[in-house]
């Protein structure tokens, strides 16, 4: 049987070596890619992968959240979630919403291969080494605050409505995400989300 595949990676170049290195497998054919998150579930009702491959930081809607959807509306789809980070809040997401694969991006593209077909045949695959980081727990280095702020902007709300919602000022509030994006190292308010999201935070 070929493995119907899909996969969800928002990075083209990231995308296209996957898609590449996959054809490589006589038994897995990625039927459909997809860049963001949101337009996962109406990709695979037009083309009822056997496999669903998603990249956890998604724009449009996060990994976790289009499995669960998938999970939902098309229970027969397995789903092997890709991510960079191991902590025990983001395996325990995985695990509610019921992905059957959690395995590292970098993970060489043989063992990429074996996981989607362990995952088409039903079984649970989770990455040996991202199981070992998530037993590590891994501390916030953000206050009570400033997950509050991010949280609620990873929901898409405007500064305006978090201000609101959180009885802060505008500047305030743009003060605790700048604050945010510097503690978490990142390049963005966007990369902030996805960090705060991959470890299991918000």
């Amino acid at each position: 049987m070929v493995i119907r595949t899909l996969l969800a990676e928002d990075m083209h170049l990231v995308r296209g070596a996957l898609v590449a290195l996959l054809a490589y497998e006589e038994d897995i054919e990625v039927v459909a890619e997809v860049e963001r998150g949101d337009r996962i579930l109406s990709a695979a009702r037009a083309c009822r992968p056997h496999v669903a491959v998603i990249d956890i930081g998604l724009p449009g809607m996060d990994g976790l959240t289009a499995a669960a959807e998938l999970h939902e509306k098309l229970p027969e789809c397995g789903v092997l979630i890709l991510t960079g980070v191991g902590t025990p809040g983001l395996l325990k997401k995985a695990l509610d919403v019921h992905v059957r694969g959690f395995m590292a991006k970098d993970a060489p593209p043989g063992r990429l291969a074996d996981g989607i077909r362990r995952v088409a045949e039903g079984e649970r695959v989770i990455d040996s080494e991202l199981a070992i980081a998530a037993m590590r727990p891994m501390e916030a280095p953000l206050t009570q605050r400033e997950l509050d702020v991010i949280g609620a902007a990873a929901d898409g709300a405007s500064i305006g409505e978090i201000a609101a919602s959180l009885y802060l000022s505008e500047g305030t509030v743009r003060n605790y995400l700048s604050k945010t994006t510097a503690k978490l190292g990142a390049r963005s308010r966007i990369d902030a989300i996805r960090i705060a999201r991959e470890s299991g935070w918000i």
